[in-house]
């Protein structure tokens, strides 16, 4: 697992969320805490977050925004068919990088080995270094806890912050509502 930052996404019956810290290391620095590694593409229909190195954050996010708009704003196809083309990149293959990907109809995670990953519950999504603590804050949240969308996002990544050195507590949240979305 490489050091990176953590992003969390949660869809909900009405409303997908994602979050994600801002800290950027290098070795065992912190070079920045506060930037944005989540993104609103497809005209805001489609929210998206990167675990990885910053730069290729945004070629990545490009390219998928790119087969988006071949695909019409439909997920599902646009993810395999980015997977296909991230896949075939010889240079894209050798990135250490994740994405999460998500509307209110789909949640999905991406990695540079071809993977496209439906989580498990069809609900919450999380990678990068501190993913698996705020992945398990999230489900015992989920549970135990009765919190909208964004709320049980930002409590989990505040927690995973606690326990993950790569996790800051700069969090910023993207919401998509279904009407925005046009479901």
């Amino acid at each position: 697992m490489f050091h990176a930052t953590t992003i969390l996404a949660c869809k909900g019956e009405n409303k997908a969320v994602i979050g994600g810290d801002g800290q950027v290391t290098f070795a065992d620095t912190v070079l920045k805490s506060n930037a944005t590694k989540i993104r609103k593409l497809y005209n805001g229909k489609v929210i998206a977050g990167f675990a990885g190195s910053t730069a290729d954050a945004f070629n990545l996010f490009d390219m998928f925004e790119g087969i988006l708009e071949q695909k019409k704003g439909d997920l599902l196809k646009s993810v395999v068919e980015f997977s296909k083309a991230w896949r075939k990149d010889k240079y894209m293959r050798q990135l250490e990088a994740m994405m999460i990907v998500l509307n209110t109809k789909h949640i999905f995670i991406l990695s540079g080995n071809g993977d496209v990953v439906e989580p498990e519950d069809g609900k919450i999504a999380a990678i990068g270094s501190g993913g698996n603590f705020a992945l398990s804050a999230a489900r015992a949240l989920d549970r135990h806890a009765d919190l909208d969308e964004e709320d049980l996002v930002r409590e989990s990544l505040l927690i995973a912050s606690e326990l993950c050195i790569y996790t800051s507590d700069k969090i910023k949240i993207y919401t998509l509502n279904k009407e925005e979305e046009g479901s």
